[in-house]
């Protein structure tokens, strides 16, 4: 991780040092005072709910060396000062996020290491995982941690490497135009993943074409010497070609791709065991999660680790005991014996459908019940694509259906409208009314999907089932 002197920082961010010495050498960068490490720097963000230049001397008093504050008087330098323990510094800028991405593209020019990045509308975080996972024996690769993959989380997964990294994968979000290209100018990928072209954020962009032109920026910000692999079972991925410079690798489950997942089953767990095929020959293993679509990002992580010099043996087992990010398919079973699928994060028509198939592969004696919530920034497309996923579920051989918000009742409607029957149906206005009934529905045996858009904030479902109501 980034080292440095508040000196230097200062130069480097244009900072005014008012307390403490620019000798002051910081490790290690956080946004969040509770997560400082030992020794590192604290940029204080104002946010719309919690400022974090009320937080100085909490960062400081857990081992903070440097505080950067856009704000400073009297009152904040006293409460530093009683709060500091040993040596630091604060430094004072016009803009904390500007002087943190500023650090962040100065550190870039001193990595050596390839740099990954990963976009798409659905699967990149899964898909982070897993090149991680693949490329993890014999070196050592930071990835984006959780889902920092904006303005904010893609300079401080940028900082979190250093000379001794061997690979660093930066995963890439947006909601509009030009976002991914900023990103793009700060962590400058050498390599480029885009996972696929869907629906997610047409409210902001308004079509399919804007949303694969957005997507794109990354594949036009690799440079020639790099590589680009795009999903070739994708009809609008194959749209991204022409704007690379690089040579582009196709992934994908169909003939012709350059990197194959085939020959896919589920265990009871749901979870896929395929066989990647590559140009170098073929390996079989067996993912860590459920869900059928997850051999799209098994294929994708394939491709990218072996371009990287991985051995297939080392793919396999590193995609077969990959660590996920929570709330992606993550399944748990309760101490009264219920199944969850926890897939809440969020939600698109395209990763509403995947999560169905893959509830539908678990075994299970008991009921499967889905609890599908709203989906968000669909724009003209909400009314059809909820009331088209509520025909999914109708079709798909669920027992009980639980809806979660006002646009989600247009997935009771086409549940209802495929055969699904009334009394299987439970609409619900809010998150605590769903909550109370998954509680008197589920049973030990039970397998229970909890997904919708983020916004909704379903895991307060999950862990409800987890504390049972009274």
């Amino acid at each position: 991780m980034v080292r440095m002197s508040a000196g230097r920082l200062a130069e480097l961010t244009g900072a005014t040092i008012v307390a403490g010495s620019g000798d002051t050498v910081f490790k290690g960068v956080e946004i969040d005072s509770r997560a400082v490490p030992v020794g590192g720097a604290f940029f204080a963000l104002p946010g719309e709910h919690v400022d974090g230049h009320e937080w100085v001397p909490a960062a400081l008093g857990s081992g903070a060396k440097v505080a950067v504050v856009s704000r400073w008087d009297a009152d904040a330098a006293s409460a530093a000062s009683e709060a500091a323990r040993g040596e630091t510094a604060v430094l004072l800028v016009d803009d904390t996020a500007d002087a943190l991405r500023a650090l962040a593209a100065a550190h870039r020019t001193s990595l050596r290491c390839p740099v990954v990045g990963v976009t798409g509308s659905t699967g990149k975080t899964s898909t982070k995982d897993f090149i991680a996972a693949a490329l993890q024996a014999g070196r050592r690769v930071v990835a984006t941690r959780g889902n920092r993959n904006n303005e904010l989380g893609v300079p401080l997964t940028l900082l979190e490497a250093d000379n001794a990294t061997d690979v660093l994968v930066v995963e890439m979000g947006m909601r509009g135009e030009g976002e991914i290209a900023a990103l793009c100018a700060l962590a400058r990928p050498t390599l480029g993943v885009v996972t696929n072209i869907g629906q997610t954020h047409i409210e902001v962009l308004g079509s399919q074409d804007a949303i694969a032109r957005a997507k794109g920026e990354l594949v036009a910000c690799v440079p020639a010497a790099g590589r680009v692999f795009l999903n070739g079972d994708d009809e609008w991925s194959r749209s991204l070609e022409p704007r690379s410079a690089a040579p582009v690798t196709w992934y994908g489950l169909s003939d012709g791709v350059d990197v194959r997942a085939t020959d896919i089953e589920v265990d009871e767990a749901g979870r896929p065991i395929l066989t990647l095929v590559t140009p170098g020959g073929s390996v079989r293993t067996r993912l860590p999660v459920p869900g059928r679509h997850n051999a799209y990002n098994a294929a994708a992580a394939t491709a990218v680790a072996r371009y990287l010099g991985a051995t297939l043996d080392e793919i396999a087992t590193g995609l077969s005991t990959a660590l996920t990010t929570d709330m992606r398919m993550q399944v748990f079973t309760t101490a009264g014996g219920v199944v969850v699928v926890n897939d809440a994060y969020n939600a698109n028509p395209t990763s509403m459908r995947a999560a169905l198939v893959a509830l539908g592969d678990i075994a299970t004696e008991g009921k499967r019940i889905a609890v599908l919530g709203d989906m968000a920034e669909l724009g003209s497309l909400t009314a059809l694509a909820h009331f088209s996923l509520g025909e999914a579920v109708g079709r798909a051989g669920i027992d009980r259906l639980v809806t979660v918000g006002e646009r989600a009742r247009r997935v009771a409607d086409g549940a209802l409208a495929s055969g699904m029957p009334a009394s299987s149906i439970s609409r619900c206005a809010s998150v605590e009314e769903a909550s109370r009934v998954v509680d008197d529905l589920a049973t030990a045996g039970d397998v229970v999907l909890v997904k919708a858009s983020r916004c909704m904030e379903l895991e307060r479902i999950v862990e409800g089932i987890l504390s049972p109501h009274a």
